[in-house]
């Protein structure tokens, strides 16, 4: 995630994570439908794609993960507003200080959750 964020900066990147249940195994780039460095919208092709290849597996899309160029690792408030799916787990990679941060989150009816990363 983040060689993905330096690769498509200055504009924000995203992508979608794959897992089960409370564990990310993997982190598929999508390529944005907005290139921008305020903005992001994942391609719904492959987001569909990722559904039907995941399909008859017990892996799912369980979050997504985007960049903020430069500002903190936390939602934005567009973030707020388009956080669509109450069951995802929504990551931010900020390159704003001197080394990449990257924070998870809940966020259900405007009510953001940080969540606690731990690397296997």
């Amino acid at each position: 995630m983040v060689a993905h964020a330096r690769e498509d900066a200055p504009d924000e990147c995203c992508g979608l994570l794959v897992g089960s249940a409370n564990r990310i195994d993997e982190a598929v780039r999508t390529r944005s439908l907005e290139r921008s460095p305020n903005r992001y919208q994942v391609d719904p092709a492959a987001h569909f794609a990722l559904i039907r290849r995941l399909r008859g597996t017990d892996r799912a899309i369980i979050g997504a993960y985007h960049s903020h160029p430069r500002s903190a690792a936390e939602p934005s408030p567009s973030d707020l507003r388009e956080a669509y799916d109450s069951e995802l787990v929504y990551v931010i990679v900020s390159l704003a200080g001197v080394e990449p941060e990257v924070r998870a989150w809940k966020i259900a009816e405007g009510v953001v959750v940080e969540l606690r990363i731990r690397q296997a």
